[in-house]
């Protein structure tokens, strides 16, 4: 199984970028992955943002194929321990799902087209992340998860 995470915007920082290459290189044993960066679409007018998201869903929803199993990143999401997250994962893997793709929205969230697409809804946190955090995030639980469904240590 591949897994692909779209995510709207760049990474600026480089001490994020470090970070999320580290777990793509750590990750290359286990599975392969990619990150596709789509660019967000400038809000002027905040009456604009269900249009604008809409857009960016349609963006989305070009790069996924009906076979795929798409998980959102949704703060109204299901929260997950490392543990069920893994399980998760394994799950999917196991029904034959050929590749994975984790969706990231931009700073003005996801669109009702691309969360209606989901096949899981999934939350980091209660709490609000800079979407660049989100990312690192994402991937070193995806990391994390490979371990713990391969029965090999990692932090607890």
């Amino acid at each position: 199984m591949n897994i692909k995470i779209l995510a709207f915007g760049k990474i600026k920082e480089d001490f994020l970028k470090q970070g999320i290459n580290e777990f793509l290189k750590r990750l290359t044993p286990y599975t392969g992955m990619e990150i596709v960066e789509l660019t967000p679409i400038e809000v002027k007018d905040d009456a604009l943002i269900e249009k604008v998201l809409n857009d960016e869903a349609e963006k989305a929803l070009s790069l996924i194929k009906p076979s795929d199993y798409v998980v959102t990143m949704e703060i109204e999401g299901k929260n997950l321990s490392s543990e069920q997250f893994a399980e998760k994962i394994k799950d999917i893997q196991n029904s034959g799902v050929q590749q994975l793709v984790f969706v990231i929205g931009s700073s003005c969230g996801l669109g009702e087209k691309i969360k209606a697409r989901a096949n899981f809804k999934l939350s980091l946190s209660k709490m609000t992340f800079l979407h660049q955090f989100s990312r690192l995030i994402l991937v070193e639980q995806i990391y994390r998860a490979f371990k713990i469904m391969n029965n090999e240590t990692y932090h607890k």
